[in-house]
């Protein structure tokens, strides 16, 4: 803090730290899993990205530290084979620090194209290997459990034989019955995978839920006597509970967490990783792994699949930063006369921008104050006249929105003001 005697706890009471939940494996690291490239692009709203911007998706995912990238499914079809041929060379060759996944069904006609991707490249690429384990699927589909066990150890089966690592994931988790989990889970551990995945394929689960399926889980890995089998988390979002799930995880047990870049894929999407990255540092967990790039992963991500980002998103939205009412921008400005940077990033702000490389926005709108006005005119190097922060005010307080820069540029020249340069560049 600026001022002496005065501390950051004094200032902000954490009631976030007052009581904190015990972790079932407080001694088990914890890995992140980016679905981007291959969950996330299958939203119906998604342009597959170019093979360029895939390229330059994983570098990015690997300069933030995310230690596993799913790099598509083989199994779709001949692009898909190619695309993850080139990103697997691409991370052998750029000797990139993140691990290559690729999804397939429990079918060795998905298997196949994996591991001869693997082979060619000469690099490990980790078996996803999925199937729907819910009531509700095995009845739509006409499965048994018997059919299932059996497709489930070939897939598993020919990733060993191939000295691939594999995960077992079984799609529906938190709808499906425990008798049925426990068989499917006993039956992969013995023919050799080496983690199971826990999915909330259709966003079902609460906290609760996330709790009670994580502690039976590692009751039968620990059973078995298995404690090298890992837990992954796949959450979704369709109840709004993506992100605050996968941190619920964590704390429960879970040791790898999957993500897509700002949430997307099926129907509302998946849990947003970037979110869940955000949250993870802001509670200290993360304090040795670098997020300066984490928003130009976010609009990379945007850009290549042609999703735009809400303004209001957590962090990447235009609006994240940025106000335009007339106490929160006094606050502010407050705060930056007491010389303060960090005073003025969290007085309104439960995210500090410049952590993650933004500041602190004030706009000029019908909700605004003379501060407003004044600190807009001062910031840009013009002065603030009574009669000019007069006009933008009375021009502002007509309207029912913040004034776009060409607005507020107008009203500077009505005013005897010439600026010199576009306002794209000055306003």
């Amino acid at each position: 803090m600026a001022e002496r005697g005065v501390h950051e706890s004094d200032l902000i009471y954490d009631w976030n730290s007052v009581e904190k939940s015990t972790t079932l494996s407080p001694t088990r690291k914890y890995v992140f899993m980016d679905e981007t490239l291959r969950d996330g692009i299958q939203s119906p709203s998604v342009v597959d990205p170019s093979i360029e911007d895939k390229i330059r998706f994983v570098e990015l995912s690997a300069d933030l530290g995310i230690h596993h990238i799913d790099i598509g499914l083989p199994g779709a079809g001949p692009r898909a084979v190619e695309d993850c041929k080139i990103l697997a060379e691409v991370i052998r060759d750029s000797k990139l620090p993140i691990k290559a996944s690729c999804a397939a069904r429990t079918h060795i006609n998905d298997v196949k194209p994996i591991i001869e991707i693997s082979q060619e490249v000469g690099i490990e690429i980790e078996v996803m290997a999925f199937i729907g384990s819910s009531p509700i699927r095995s009845y739509a589909e006409n499965w048994d459990i018997d059919l299932m066990l059996k497709r489930s150890a070939d897939a598993i089966d020919l990733a060993v034989s191939n000295n691939l690592p594999i995960t077992y994931v079984t799609e529906d988790t938190t709808r499906s019955k425990p008798e049925v989990l426990d068989t499917l889970f006993r039956n992969a551990i013995e023919h050799g995978a080496h983690r199971l995945c826990l999915c909330d394929t259709v966003g079902h689960v609460t906290p609760d839920g996330v709790r009670n399926l994580i502690k039976f889980t590692r009751n039968i890995i620990n059973g078995m006597g298995r404690n090298d089998i890992g837990i992954d988390w796949h959450g979704h979002n369709d109840r709004g509970l993506g992100v605050v799930n996968s941190i619920f995880a964590i704390e429960f047990g879970a040791d790898r967490i999957h993500g897509t870049a700002l949430g997307l894929g099926e129907r509302v999407g998946n849990a947003a990783l970037d979110q869940i990255l955000l949250n993870l540092k802001l509670l200290g967990e993360l304090e040795d792994q670098d997020l300066s790039k984490l928003l130009l992963w976010c609009k990379l991500a945007s850009t290549a699949t042609h999703v735009p980002i809400p303004p209001q998103y957590p962090l990447a939205g235009s609006d994240a930063f940025r106000t335009a009412t007339g106490v929160h921008a006094a606050a502010i400005i407050k705060a930056e006369k007491k010389g303060d940077a960090w005073l003025a990033d969290r007085i309104y702000s439960g995210v500090p921008a410049g952590m993650f490389g933004k500041e602190q926005e004030i706009e000029i709108g019908h909700y605004s104050g003379e501060s407003n006005v004044v600190y807009w005119l001062t910031q840009r190097g013009f002065e603030a006249k009574p009669e000019l922060v007069k006009g933008l005010m009375e021009a502002a307080k007509r309207g029912n929105r913040v004034l776009t820069s060409e607005e507020i540029r107008q009203v500077i020249i009505e005013h005897g003001e010439h600026p010199q340069t576009p306002p794209t560049t000055i306003l």
